[in-house]
């Protein structure tokens, strides 16, 4: 049986912080970017967790189960 390979996407998109939780940058930073506030921007500059809701489907993309 091959092994099994983990999803490209995920891999770029997803980190695992020391604690084992599971960290994402924030979408919306890319382009029209004049009419969004500076503090939206700002606050779309930082990375944060995923959502428990999300974190078993993310794990068994990157082969963590």
């Amino acid at each position: 049986m091959p092994k099994q390979k983990t999803k490209s996407s995920a891999k770029k998109r997803f980190k695992l912080t020391g604690s084992g939780k599971i960290k994402r940058k924030h979408a919306f930073k890319s382009h029209i970017l004049t009419k969004k506030s500076k503090k939206r921007k700002l606050a779309l500059t930082h990375s944060t967790l995923v959502h428990q809701a999300d974190v078993n489907n993310i794990k068994e993309q990157l082969r963590l189960k």
